[in-house]
């Protein structure tokens, strides 16, 4: 009878633990821009937005929009920390990609130091890639749970 008791209280511990489980995204955006001219940060939400409240669902029949603005997406309230760009005026600059290494590992452990879980990590490079491309991005998104 224990044993069964003791079961039902773990499977209802991990069903519980499994819904209440929660995602954050944090960004950092790396320049590659020639010259040093761009910016690179690392971008935190402080603020929590629901999907639902910007999506509209098309059919055949009827178009049923929704009402809000694309303004209100905006979120107006976010931590952002500096970061250096991968290239100066003599190209590019090892030293600040150590540097914002240095700096995401901090944001990284201190996430973790929260209680939330590294889970993902997705980037990706925006370039124009034209024959004097002048513009470029790193981005790279890190997925927390917990």
């Amino acid at each position: 009878m224990k044993k069964i008791i003791f079961t039902a209280v773990i499977a209802l511990a991990a069903t519980f633990s499994m819904n209440a489980q929660q995602y954050k995204v944090i960004t950092s955006v790396e320049s590659i821009v020639p010259n040093g001219f761009g910016r690179s940060r690392i971008i935190n939400a402080l603020e929590d937005k629901d999907y639902k409240e910007y999506t509209s669902v098309q059919t055949e029949d009827d178009n049923t929009r929704n009402k809000s603005d694309r303004s209100d997406i905006r979120v107006k309230n976010f931590e952002e920390t500096k970061l250096l760009n991968f290239y100066n005026i003599g190209g590019i600059r090892f030293q600040n990609i150590a540097a914002n290494d240095a700096v995401i590992t901090s944001m990284i452990n201190d996430m973790v130091a929260n209680g939330w879980e590294l889970a993902f990590v997705v980037s990706g490079v925006e370039s124009e890639a034209g024959k004097d491309d002048g513009q470029g991005i790193f981005i790279t998104r890190y997925i927390f749970k917990k």
